[in-house]
């Protein structure tokens, strides 16, 4: 198989997360369905971040193993600080542009722009593409993992792995739009294009740098990043649920859990 192959094939395991994302137009409904599918992106995101742990934790425990204590600080530091990072930088980053938004207010008795900015809408729009980026790092690890199975002439194995990454992407994009349907928002084209490039162009990047290289040090770092990226993101989707109807969430988790797993299982299948 071509590099050029490869790399197509990469593709196509990232544009399947564009299947779930016209979900996003979804206007109207009742209460308890937008609360339901919130959960469901929920319940996907728990899943996602036990999977996207267990393979950073991997080359750890191997360090641990192996008595590669060299190995073990260098790999560790890299997994602390991107997990540091996923969580804690985005906190940070609303913290800081909402201190800017206040201080750019237009006087006494005028609306603040962080006001403007903390709409029901805005807050739906701005949680669901910080989904898309939690994804995003997540999926270019997948894209390592095509990418260095075909630079290894497995070809079997890189073929079934994009059947696997693909089903698995389709229902990343139901976890994008999933606050966006809780909070009754309607998404444009324009949204949903940049959300599904954001969360599934890394896979196409992740098979390009995957054919080129191998390096630990990235699959982990970007698999840390993407498990702190998630752990925030479900922290805020479980804190609307409780506002909302948190039975009907936790039924949605429990669905969109189960529905990760499916999908993990054709992985599985699939050797990878």
């Amino acid at each position: 198989m071509s590099t050029w192959q490869t790399v197509a094939l990469g593709a196509v395991a990232g544009f399947t997360i564009f299947l779930g994302l016209p979900l996003g137009r979804l206007r109207g409904g009742s209460l308890g369905l937008k609360t339901f599918l919130s959960g469901l992106s929920a319940g996907i995101l728990v899943f996602l971040l036990f999977d996207v742990l267990a393979h950073a934790t991997e080359p750890v425990e191997e360090a641990v193993v192996d008595g590669a204590w060299g190995e073990l600080v260098a790999v560790g530091l890299v997994y602390v600080a991107g997990l540091g990072v996923g969580l804690l930088s985005l906190p940070y980053f609303f913290r800081f542009t909402l201190h800017r938004a206040r201080g750019a207010s237009l006087g006494p008795g005028a609306m603040a722009v962080a006001e403007i900015g903390l709409t029901p809408d805005r807050e739906a729009l701005r949680l669901g593409m910080t989904i898309a980026v939690g994804i995003g790092l997540h999926n270019f690890s997948e894209g390592l993992a095509i990418g260095q199975a075909a630079n290894a002439d497995e070809i079997s194995l890189a073929v079934l792995l994009v059947v696997g990454f693909a089903l698995h992407n389709a229902t990343e994009g139901f976890g994008i739009v999933g606050p966006l349907a809780g909070a009754g928002v309607q998404a444009t084209w324009r949204w949903l294009l940049l959300a599904g490039l954001v969360a599934g162009g890394p896979t196409f990047l992740g098979t390009i740098v995957g054919t080129a290289f191998s390096s630990e040090y990235v699959f982990v770092g970007f698999l840390a990043l993407a498990a702190g990226a998630i752990l925030y993101v479900i922290g805020e989707l479980f804190a609307s649920g409780r506002r909302l109807s948190w039975i009907l969430t936790l039924w949605g988790v429990l669905g969109g859990f189960l529905l990760g797993l499916a999908t993990d299982l054709v992985i599985e299948a699939a050797g990878g």
